[in-house]
Formats: structure tokens, sequence, C-alpha cells
């Protein structure tokens, strides 16, 4: 039996003064994010029963709905697809009271956040938005306090987004809270490279006044700023902090994971690692210091920002049990570190990677490699390793993969076109890590899905000189399942003792693919894990519209739920006023996972709880209904070969072929609403023109590009990792 009586011992006092429903009113059940939860009514004996307690429908469409609820004074709290904060019976899903604040279009939103109070002041909800507003809710009301900031909201681009009133600056994740301080950081564009920045700020939770700003990009005069080279710390845009932020609340200590600078895909005007873009990054909580980072990509040209929260966790390493932070990266590679100091627990290596054939770009020879564990997603691929699934898809993809530049991890797309392992999708994703501090076990689940893509000259009067024309296409065959052979998604369990993986197993499923005989393939996942003192970990995540049990210690499959569409979400455990052990997952559809492997029938609005004691009727089977094939020639084609003729086309081509290609969007089918959104967010991430010019683009796509709503063949990727 391991050394671990002192974690269990603190958890058994975190449960005695923890609130009524025994879980912290935090996502992730606990400030420092471990998403552990002390329960052990639904175990691996009566699993099985789950059923079914009570669905809410959120009433709306769009972006999907990635929100995880928290509960907090006998509430339940969440954020919906057009970013309505609801508060609901957590024991029936009842509304309680709903607040709009009229984001204006729909924008991804992953929770709300919960400060308790005290003697003066009632607890409040506060909420950052997709439009870039911190507003503070009464938690018993849902009204705004009209002591904060300007009755009720704080303008978050104020300051850092002033002279980019078009740039676009969001919220997607809740705050973090630390005494009485809100933590947030922004999602920013992906290019062009001028932009608002990506500093995290914190709040006075009480008035909304700024206390303090940290700087992810070092200005003149402060270290690190010699790693943008001459001028490549002017007024660049990001590093995003788009993920979720988690505090070690005895040591007043903050943990932010940042995204890639602007552009994702070429760095010839930021040459040098570019600090502290893709890192791990340690903040004094009460005044923004830093404490200390570790950079996990340098020089980011593949788009690998950190997008999962680094877990405050415990390793027990040499005998010795160390604080540590658990670190999950769109490479697939688990960062580890000492939570003190930065350093890795298992040590890490510097390994030469291939360089840049891109004219003026210069890729950074190394990058670090964890020594322990091993790679949790694929990285690499051989033609032997294509798909068999029927001789059609084999024939395609090994066309496919003979037409491509192929290599290891870190190849920068070039030139020529290039796949790469994982892609921007992952690997590892937004949905982090969880951790059973009883095993020392960390959760993680990950995608096997490569990318396709090649830099190209820009247009002329681009505010860059290349860019990744096919954007992010995927390694897909002609019926849209992943080109290499399974496993394509994967649950996996580290052991903090060992460093070394305790299992690993598919995650996910094709029923259409298992009654052909492929059984067990895996499929792609977005959303996160959690664990429980009973021994199960649940995870929602995949394309097949189920959400899962597994036994931590061995990972055998214990149950699967079936949902009302793909739950791309996290899921919640809590226990109820009624006595009874619930489960809830949002499950609104795969979002930027659709098309691969999907079913266009695959959309919903629902928030599901399940519980032993449940009685509603299970969802009823999805239809499966896969989009017609798409032309996939698309993939190492021109753009202009992709886009059907019409009046426009010259336009378009120029507008929204400056950044990332038309071939990034040119396969999508929507009806007019979606193109004028999606053209909206275009603007708000630099495309630029008139306002006749806009709108001529907005004709074009719904005319030569129509659909009903909901028939999108692809994700217009603005940001797939954040969707």
């Amino acid at each position: 039996m391991r050394l671990r009586c002192g974690v269990l011992l603190l958890y058994a006092l975190l449960v005695r003064l923890a609130p009524a429903q025994t879980d912290w009113p935090v996502y992730g059940h606990d400030p420092g994010g471990m998403r552990y939860s002390p329960l052990k009514q639904i175990d691996g004996t009566n699993v099985a029963k789950l059923r079914r307690a009570w669905t809410y429908h959120t009433g709306e469409s769009g972006r999907q709905l990635e929100t995880t609820p928290i509960v907090a004074g006998g509430r339940m709290y969440l954020s919906t697809q057009m970013g309505r904060i609801v508060a609901l019976a957590p024991e029936t899903g009842k509304p309680i009271w709903t607040y709009d604040p009229k984001v204006g279009r729909s924008k991804e939103h992953r929770g709300v956040s919960y400060w308790p109070g005290d003697s003066r002041t009632p607890a409040r909800i506060i909420v950052a938005t997709g439009d870039a507003r911190l507003i503070a809710l009464d938690a018993r009301t849902g009204q705004p306090i009209p002591a904060f900031g300007d009755n009720g909201t704080v303008n978050l681009r104020t300051g850092v987004a002033d002279r980019f009133p078009n740039a676009n600056y969001s919220v997607t994740s809740p705050p973090a809270i630390y005494r009485d301080l809100v933590i947030v950081g922004p999602n920013t564009q992906e290019g062009p490279s001028l932009g608002p920045s990506g500093d995290p700020r914190a709040f006075d939770v009480r008035t909304g006044k700024l206390v303090w700003r940290f700087h992810t990009v070092p200005q003149p005069g402060e270290p690190g700023n010699d790693t943008w080279g001459p001028d490549g710390w002017r007024d660049r845009s990001g590093p995003s902090l788009w993920g979720l932020i988690n505090v070690d609340t005895e040591r007043g200590m903050v943990f932010l994971s940042t995204g890639n600078p602007a552009d994702s895909f070429y760095g010839g005007d930021r040459k040098g690692t570019n600090l502290y873009a893709n890192s791990v990054i340690a903040l004094d909580a009460a005044t923004g210091k830093l404490r200390w980072y570790y950079q996990l990509v340098h020089h980011d040209i593949f788009d690998y920002d950190v997008p999962g929260a680094p877990a405050l966790i415990e390793a027990v390493h040499s005998g010795r049990r160390i604080p540590a932070v658990a670190q999950i990266t769109k490479m697939g590679l688990l960062f580890i570190l000492d939570r003190m100091t930065g350093q890795p627990v298992f040590g890490v290596k510097e390994v030469p990677v291939p360089a840049s054939d891109v004219p003026g770009e210069e890729a950074w020879p190394t990058q670090p490699f964890p020594l322990k564990p091993p790679p949790l997603a694929r990285t690499s691929i051989r033609r032997d390793e294509l798909t068999h699934r029927t001789p059609e898809a084999e024939r395609y993809c090994r066309e496919l993969f003979d037409q491509l530049r192929v290599g290891s991890l870190y190849t920068p797309y070039g030139t020529k076109t290039t796949l790469v392992f994982p892609g921007a999708m992952g690997g590892g994703n937004w949905g982090g890590v969880s951790f059973d501090p009883g095993l020392g076990y960390v959760f993680v689940n990950t995608s096997n899905m490569g990318a396709i893509g090649h830099m190209t000259p820009s247009p002329p009067g681009s505010p860059m000189p290349y860019r990744n024309e096919s954007g992010y296409a995927r390694f897909l065959d002609p019926d849209h399942y992943p080109c290499q052979q399974p496993p394509w998604g994967e649950l996996s369990a580290v052991d903090t003792a060992t460093g070394e993986i305790a299992w690993k197993v598919p995650l996910g499923n094709y029923e259409e693919l298992a009654a052909q005989g492929l059984k067990d393939t895996g499929t792609p996942n977005v959303g996160g894990t959690i664990a429980t003192a009973a021994g199960l970990v649940f995870v929602a995540a995949t394309n097949d519209a189920r959400l899962r049990a597994f036994a931590s210690r061995t990972g055998k499959e214990l149950w699967a739920g079936r949902l009302d569409a793909t739950g791309n979400a996290t899921p919640i455990t809590y226990l109820g006023s009624d006595g009874q052990q619930y489960v809830v997952i949002a499950a609104g559809g795969p979002a930027h996972l659709r098309n691969v492997g999907d079913t266009s029938a695959n959309v919903a609005d629902t928030l599901i709880a399940f519980s032993l004691a449940g009685r509603e009727p299970e969802a009823a089977p999805l239809v499966t209904r896969l989009s017609p094939p798409a032309d996939r020639t698309g993939a190492v084609a021109t753009a202009s070969a992709q886009l059907p003729e019409g009046e426009g086309k010259p336009v378009v081509q120029r507008i929204c072929g400056k950044c990332h290609g038309v071939g990034t969007f040119a396969t999508n089918r929507m009806s007019r609403e979606e193109w004028q959104a999606e053209v909206a967010d275009m603007v708000s991430r630099g495309a630029t023109g008139t306002t006749a010019e806009i709108r001529l683009v907005v004709d074009y796509l719904a005319k030569n590009l129509a659909g009903p709503p909901g028939t999108r063949r692809t994700p217009v990727p603005a940001k797939p990792s954040r969707r």
C-alpha cells in the first residue's frame, strides 16, 4: 500500500468542512482542479443501475454546449450556448432564475464561478462573457450587483484591447477565485500577429477594481523580452489564456497555462522561444508576481497551445511526497512538475526536431520531451499503419499519404503539404486531467487525429507573409473516419509514484462499425474526466454520445449511458438534499469534432442528470446518417480550386484567405444566419474589408455554400482546440 495517508486525511478533513452537498462550489470540485469527489454512493457494484433522473433543455442552438455546472448553497449554476446564466434545483433540474447578459451571438462557454460571500456581503456568481465582460450576480436572485464595476459589469477590453476595437477578445472559461480576487484570462485571436494581449488579470470581487496584471509577453526591461526578437513583443496578440485556472489556496499560488502566440503557424516576425507562450506559469495569487514558469513548446508554429488546466496533484517519487502539477498537452505529452519550483519530477530531455523550409521562418531546433510518462497519444504515422477498414478507404488513404510530407512530432507545416500527428485538436485538449489521491493515478483522455496543412505566400496586402492554406484539414478517409488504424481515442491512467502508464484502454465506439465487426475503435474526444473515491472515472467527451464509467484501478468499462448528443464537456457529481448522488453532463453535440465519423443528427440542448433512483427513459438511439463524402483532394489543392465560381469569389479569396486560407471553410454548408455569424467571427479575428465587401462575402457564402442550419460538413476552425 502506498504512503498516501496524509493525502487521505486531508481529504477527510475537507469533506468534514465542506458544504452539505459535499462538493466544492468550483469547477473541478476543489480549487486545485483535481476533479476528485469523495462521494461513494455510486460504486462499481451499482453503477450499471444508473438511470436518468432529470433533463434540462436550454432551448438554444448555435455554439456547442461545453458547460460544467457548479453546485453551491443548494443550487446548481451553469451557462448556456448563448451565454445565459441559469440557476437550477440540483435534485430536479427545475429553473430558479435566469440572467441573460445578451452576448449578442453564440460563443462557447464552459461555466461560471461562485464566491461564498461573508458576514457583510451575500454570495455572488461571477461570470466572464464571450464579449469580454466580467459580471457579478447575486447568487440568490440572479440580479447584477450595482456596486461591482459599472452597475454590475467590468469591461475587460479596457486597457488591453483599446487599440484593436474589432479584434477578438473574449472569455470562454470560468474565472478562478482566490480569497477576494477574481482571476481571469482571455481568448485572443489566432492571427494576424498584432492585436490585444493575453495577460491574466485579477479584480476585486466586491468592487471590480483591477488589482494586478501579469505580462505574458514581457515588455522592455522585463525578463524574457529578448525571446521575441527585436520587435516581436510589440502589440503581439496573445498568448491566450482561454483555459481553466487553478489555485493553491494554502500556498497562495495561481497556476495558468498559456496558448500559442499569433500567428498560429507563422513566427518569422517573432524569432526566439517566445516566453511566456505555451507555458505553465505559477504566480503569487495576491500580487500577480511570477513564482516560476516552464515552457512546454518553444516558438510554437504548430498551434500547440496548452489547453487543459494545470491540475494540482501529489506525486510520490523516491519515497518523497511532492506537491506537483500535472499538465497534458495537445502533443499527448503529460508533464508532471514540482509545484514549488516548476522542475520536472521525472525529468525532461530537449530533443532535436525538424527545421522549417518556409522563407523567413526559424523553427526552434529542440523541443522538451518528458522522460516519463511516454506519449499518451500517437505522435507519428507509417504507411503500414494506415486503415484497413474497407478496401476503398485503404486505397484512398494510401494515395493521400503518398502525396504528403510526413514527419515526426514537431515537423513544421512546410511549403509541401504536410501531415502531422497529433494535429491541432490533440492529443490532449481543454478537458485536462483528473486525479485520484488514493491511487495516485492521473486520468487523461486523448485523441489520435492527424492534420494536413501547407504554408503558402499570402495575397498582397495581407498582415502575414505566409499562411497555412489548408488550415485544420483532418487526415480522414472518404467516410470521415481517421485514415490510420484504431484506436482513435483512448483513456489512460498514469501512476504518479512511477511515472509509468498504469493502464490504457480505447475510449468510445462507433455502433455502425461494431456491427461490421470493427469494435473498440475509440473515437476522437473533447471534454474531461472526473474521479471518485468509490473507484470510478466518469467521462463523456466521445463522438458516440455516451457517458461512461470506468474502474479507476483497472480501466475496465463498467457502464455506458446514452445521451441525446455527444457530451463535449466535463461531468460533475454531487450529493442532493434528497440523499441521492447525481452525475450530470452537458450534451449538445460534437461541435468541432463534427464530420469525424459522426452523424448529422447528433445535436441537442440538454443537461442530463443520472442517479441510482432515476426513472426517466433513456435517449433514443441516434440515427446513423453520415454526411456525403467530402472531396478530400482539397487537402492538397489550392484554395481557388475549392471555391465555386460566383459573384464575390475574388473578394472572398482576398478577405478570407489572408490568414489561414479559404480551405479551412470551403467544404462547409450552412444557412445564411450561420454564415453571417461566422463572417462576423472572422472580422473579429482580424479579417478586414469595407461594409459592402463584408456583405458581399456573406452573400457569396450563403448562395454558393448553402445548407440548412446544423448541416455544416466540417467546423469552421477559428480555433478548434477551444471549441
